[in-house]
């Protein structure tokens, strides 16, 4: 039973940073998935994976990990670089492209 301690990446479809503050958990599958032959749904006998457990710190993620013998990898964030922009830089007067309107 292998862990994954990430902190989740916002989706393209944020603009926000909603639900990124928060570290997750989350079980490595343990066995391959299949599929029905019925139904052609995809299924799982590793119930470890619908496992998702959320905390407010990193510490607290590894904490719980060694107090119940969890073996785990913790993947740090890739932050962003803030990109500063002004108002004034659209009219500014050495600006790489010509301002047209």
């Amino acid at each position: 039973m292998f862990a994954r301690i990430y902190r989740p990446a916002r989706t393209a479809m944020q603009s926000g940073k909603a639900k990124t503050r928060e570290w997750r958990l989350e079980f490595e599958p343990a066995s391959a998935r299949f599929l029905d032959p019925l139904m052609g749904w995809t299924g799982s006998t590793d119930m470890n994976g619908q496992v998702r457990l959320t905390f407010d710190t990193q510490e607290e993620a590894v904490d719980y990990a060694r107090r119940h013998g969890i073996a785990f990898r913790v993947q740090e964030p890739n932050e962003p670089a803030p990109v500063l922009k002004a108002y004034a830089d659209n009219f500014a007067t050495g600006r790489r492209q010509p301002w047209t309107h």
